[in-house]
Order: C-alpha cells, then sequence, then structure tokens
C-alpha cells in the first residue's frame, strides 16, 4: 500500500512510519518539523519539509499518489490552543480541509487523528462515541470542528475516512520539552534526577495508551475491507483507547519506582482547560476491527523508561 503521513517525524507518526515501512508499504512523509525531529525519520520514507497549509500540498499529493493519508499533523498544546485559538483552528480545521480535499483528489482513505478532548468533562465514564460533545478548551474544540470539516470535505465523494479519538498517548519518542506528554515530562525530570511537578493534586485520571497501540490501530484500519465512515455508532468515529483510568499520581509513581530516583513531587495549580476526568470506552474499535489495546500501563512505562533514560543519561 502507498500511505502518505502528514506529521510523520512526529512522535506517533515515526513509530507509524517505521511500522508501515518494515510491513512492506511504501510511504511518504509531510511534516513542517515544527515539533518532528529529522534523527525519527525512516531513511526509506520519502521526505517534503512542509506545512499543510502549502499550496504545493496538492501537488507533492499528486506526485506520490497515496492509496491512504494518515493527517496526524496538528496543534495539540490545550494551554497553547488557549493562548493563540485562531492559530489552532488554522492549524486543525484548515489544515484537515487541505488535506482532505487533495485526498480527495488521490481517491485515498483518510484517517485524521481526533481526541478524547472532543468530549469535554463527561458525565459518566467511560466515553463512548456517542457521548455529549463539549469540549472546555480551543484545542478540544478545534479537534471537534475537524471532524465536522473533513466530513464536509469528503461528502459525495466516495472517499473513505475515519476519526481516531485519541485518548493520552504514551511512549518512545515523545517530546518531554516545553508542553510534551505527562509521562514523558515526568520521566524526564526523574532521568535527569529532579522534582517532577504536577498540575493539580494528582488524582486527575487519563485514559494512558502506548504508542504501540495505536500504531496498531491504525494498520488495522489501513487494511479493513469493509467502510469506516458508516454502519456504526457515531459514524467515522473510533475511540483508540484502553478503557481503563490510571492517575497522574499513579504514573508519577511507576516512573519514580522504575528510576529509582528517590525525589518527592512538587504539586502546582490546576491549569485552565484541563479535563478532570477522562477514560475511553474502545468497545466500537474491538467489534468494527478486532483491534484492543495489548500494552498494560507497567509495561508500557517500562520500554518508555529506558527510552527515555538511555535518550537523556
Amino acid at each position: 500500500m502507498r500511505v502518505l503521513v502528514t506529521g510523520g517525524a512526529g512522535f506517533i507518526g515515526s513509530s507509524l512510519v517505521h511500522a508501515l515501512i518494515a510491513g512492506g508499504n511504501a510511504v511518504a512523509v509531510i511534516d513542517d518539523l515544527s515539533t518532528g525531529s529529522v534523527a525519527d525519520l525512516h531513511p526509506a520514507a520519502s521526505f517534503r519539509s512542509l506545512d499543510v497549509l502549502d499550496p504545493t500540498l496538492a501537488q507533492v499529493m499528486a506526485d506520490f499518489a497515496p492509496e491512504a493519508v494518515v493527517h496526524l499533523a496538528a496543534q495539540t498544546d490545550v494551554q497553547r490552543s488557549i493562548a493563540d485559538p485562531g492559530r489552532d483552528r488554522a492549524v486543525n480545521v484548515d489544515g484537515t480541509v487541505a488535506v482532505a480535499r487533495v485526498a480527495a483528489a488521490a481517491g485515498a482513505r483518510v484517517m485524521l487523528s481526533a481526541s478524547s478532548a472532543v468530549y469535554g468533562d463527561p458525565e459518566t465514564l467511560p466515553i463512548a462515541e456517542t457521548a455529549p460533545k463539549r469540549p472546555i478548551n480551543p484545542y478540544g474544540a478545534s479537534k471537534l470542528a475537524a471532524e465536522s470539516a473533513l466530513a464536509q470535505a469528503l461528502a459525495g465523494t466516495g472517499v473513505d475516512f475515519a476519526c481516531m479519538r485519541l485518548a493520552n498517548v504514551y511512549g518512545p519518542r515523545q517530546d518531554w520539552r516545553g508542553e510534551g506528554g505527562v509521562v514523558a515530562i515526568l520521566g524526564a525530570k526523574f532521568a535527569a534526577g529532579k522534582r517532577p511537578a504536577i498540575f493539580g493534586d494528582g488524582t486527575q485520571t487519563r485514559d494512558f495508551i502506548y504508542v504501540g497501540d495505536v500504531v496498531a490501530f491504525i494498520l488495522s484500519a489501513l487494511d479493513a475491507e469493509t467502510p469506516l465512515a458508516s454502519g456504526s455508532p457515531d459514524g467515522p468515529a473510533y475511540n483508540v483507547s484502553t478503557g481503563t483510568a490510571t492517575s497522574v499520581e499513579q504514573v508519577a509513581g511507576y516512573l519514580c519506582a522504575l528510576s529509582d530516583v528517590l525525589v518527592g513531587i512538587d504539586h502546582e495549580p490546576a491549569r485552565q482547560g484541563d479535563i478532570r476526568h477522562s477514560v475511553l470506552d474502545p468497545a466500537k474499535a474491538a467489534a468494527a476491527l478486532d483491534w484492543r489495546a495489548a500494552q498494560p500501563i507497567e509495561s508500557g512505562l517500562a520500554i518508555t523508561w529506558r527510552w527515555l533514560s538511555t535518550t537523556l543519561r
């Protein structure tokens, strides 16, 4: 299969590209390297340093002629979305429309990286795809708008698509600098022998899913013989999650034990736009694609810690 991956030099994208190439697929990567790394690019993938809003995107897509497009390029920082909602929407919504239009011209199936943030603070847990969507920050709102924009851009084209509502993804290659994922940030502090800080009291929960399980979902969806966008609750939306809640405090405890670093944990005030509890129901993905997250949190964190400690020491 010929697969084009936007954001393919990033955390999830580079992991996916390595798996796709290992499976014998031809892969092209588009990434503006604003958060991705050249070091994580697979040498067998063709690469263009390009913003998805660049008008030359159409020619790049036409030259490669993909059969599928996995759209992972995005603005993913909640706090940055609050500070600059216009840029957040431009990248996440306008960028998705641009990718959808050129993918439709190629007749390529589209997989959009959506987010659990579309649900906001849920009424009940775990959250099914049909639950109310009430995002509480600009990031969640832009991701929900991106789903609608994708559906509108592909309406009447016959192009199949899916919106992957990702839980909190962690694993090797995740950036610990700036506003990286909480697992990477906490792990990096322990690796440096420093006291990490948790925003809030640490009892807030998330559905932490290992990056390899996300990659496995994408591979299953790309190989699906039946349409992904219809015939199931909430159409093209799929929760990509474990269905298990883990507190940030628990994650810090696991990493502390793995690091064998005897330092305390500081607490800072909870941040605006942060969701208190979030755990997604992955039953739809299991029924439609026979996919289930396979990596327990303890072993996933152990793998991540080995990568972090090797990278930072």
